[in-house]
C-alpha cells in the first residue's frame, strides 16, 4: 500500500508549433521573415519530450498523477495540444497570443512557464521540454527556465530514469566527449535530445478521444507576463547558394588555382 503522506507526481510538457520539419524555408519577399504560410506540426524536440512522459507513466505505474501540456502560440496552435493529448497527456492549456503577434522570445517564454507552473493547484515535480526549437534554435528555454525557479536541470538527455520514493532522477546526457550521468533531485528541469526516445504515432481512436480532453485558455495577462520581444530582426536572407567545385590533375595545377583565388601557403 501507498504511505498516506506520499504524492503522486505530476508533469509538464511545454510544445510548440513550428513550420513542418519536411518544408523547405522560404524567406519573406520584405526579408523580415520566411514564408508562415506553410504546413506547420509539434516541434520535433518537443515530441520526445511528450513521449518521454508518456512512457515514464506507463513504466512507473501508479506513480504519476497527470501530465499536462503547454504552448503559447496563436489560435491554430491548439491543433499541436490536440496532437499531444492524442499521444497521451491528459489535459492542456493554451496561453494564446494574436495571429500577427511574433514568436516569442526564450526568455519570454520561461518567464510564462515560470507563471503556469506557480498557478497550478498541485506541485509540478517535472518538467520535459525540447533542448530546442527547430525554427530558432535558441536552446535556451529550458535552462532560463530552471534559473527563474531555481530547480535542478539536465539538459540533452538521452536516458532518464525517475524514483518516485526518493524524488530522485538519474539522467545520462551527451557531452562533446561522450555521455555524463547526473543524479538529480526533484523537481527538475529536463531537455530532451533525439536519442531519448522514438515518438509514437496516435491512433485514430486516442485523436477521437483527445478532442474531448479539457484545454484552458490563458491571456499573457492572465499570467502578469509581457510577451514583447526584445530583440528586432533587421534582415532575412537565404544563404548563398553553393558553387559546384572542380578537379585538378595534379599539385601544381592545385596551387594554382588557389593562388588564383587568392588564397596564400602558410608555414608552419
Amino acid at each position: 500500500m501507498r504511505p498516506t503522506s506520499a504524492r503522486l507526481l505530476n508533469i509538464l510538457v511545454p510544445v510548440k508549433r513550428t513550420i513542418d520539419y519536411a518544408v523547405k524555408i522560404r524567406v519573406n519577399p520584405d526579408q523580415k521573415g520566411v514564408d508562415l504560410n506553410v504546413k506547420h506540426s509539434m516541434n520535433p524536440f518537443d515530441e520526445i519530450a511528450v513521449e518521454e512522459a508518456v512512457r515514464l507513466r506507463e513504466k512507473l505505474k501508479g506513480e504519476i498523477k497527470s501530465i499536462k501540456v503547454v504552448t503559447i502560440g496563436p489560435p491554430k496552435a491548439q491543433e499541436t495540444l490536440r496532437t499531444a493529448l492524442a499521444m497521451g497527456a491528459d489535459s492542456g492549456i493554451h496561453v494564446e497570443i494574436p495571429e500577427s503577434a511574433p514568436s516569442p522570445e526564450p526568455l519570454g517564454v520561461a518567464k510564462a512557464l515560470q507563471a503556469v507552473i506557480s498557478k497550478q493547484a498541485e506541485p509540478v515535480d517535472l518538467v520535459i521540454l525540447g533542448k530546442q526549437a527547430i525554427d530558432d534554435d535558441s536552446c535556451q528555454t529550458g535552462q532560463m527556465l530552471g534559473g527563474l525557479l531555481n530547480w535542478s536541470q539536465a539538459t540533452f538527455a538521452s536516458k532518464l530514469e525517475v524514483d518516485p520514493k526518493t524524488k530522485e532522477a538519474n539522467v545520462t546526457r551527451e557531452i562533446d566527449g561522450g555521455l555524463e550521468e547526473l543524479k538529480c533531485k526533484l523537481p527538475l528541469i529536463l531537455t530532451t535530445d533525439l536519442r531519448l526516445n522514438e515518438p509514437r504515432y496516435a491512433s485514430l481512436p486516442n485523436i477521437m478521444k483527445a478532442k474531448k480532453k479539457p484545454i484552458e485558455k490563458l491571456t499573457p495577462a492572465d499570467l502578469g507576463i509581457d510577451l514583447t520581444p526584445r530583440l528586432e530582426t533587421l534582415k532575412v536572407v537565404e544563404p548563398p547558394k553553393r558553387v559546384g567545385g572542380g578537379k585538378v590533375e595534379n599539385v601544381d595545377e592545385l596551387i594554382a588555382k588557389l593562388k588564383e583565388a587568392g588564397i596564400t601557403a602558410v608555414k608552419a
